[in-house]
Formats: C-alpha cells, structure tokens, sequence
C-alpha cells in the first residue's frame, strides 16, 4: 500500500468541507479514520466523489439515491456504515 503524504490529506481534509454539516462530518471522518488504509480503487472513488455537487453526494450519503457503480455503492457503505450503526442517521 502506498503511503499518503501528509500535505495530500490536507487537501482530502480541505476538499471534505461542503457547508453541509452532515457532508463535512461523514466525509471528514472517512478520511481520519479509513482513507489510509482504503483499497487504491476506494481512495480514487473518493477523490472522484468529492467532485460531484453537494446535493448528488448527499443523496447518496443518505441513502436516497442509488451510487452508478458497484464501486462506488461500496465506498459509500464504507462512508456511511458507522454513522447508521451509530445512530446518528435514524
């Protein structure tokens, strides 16, 4: 696995603030606690995700809308799986 610089998880950390509370706290944690040792394929969805508009990440945080991609579907459950399991979504 390769190693990730500090400076480009300051970028990630940057890049994780939305103006969403719900987006800033998922999307941060997810990359405090997870990003590091991710498989190659979920950090490049990641970096990937963060492109897209607030409002197409947050229906999919939220379990709204279904992710294009398996691969995608994944990293979300990945993003999501403790918030659920902490009950801080109902």
């Amino acid at each position: 696995m390769a190693r990730i610089e500090p400076q480009e998880l300051g970028k990630l950390l940057w890049r994780c603030r939305r103006g969403m509370k719900e987006l800033d706290v998922l999307l941060t944690r997810y990359v405090e606690e997870q990003y590091c040792g991710a498989p190659a394929a979920h950090q490049e969805a990641f970096r990937t995700l963060l492109e897209a508009p607030d409002m197409v990440i947050y229906g999919y945080l939220l379990r709204q809308h279904r992710p294009p991609t398996a691969l995608l579907s994944s990293l979300i459950e990945r993003i999501t799986g403790r918030a659920f399991d902490d009950g801080y979504y109902p």
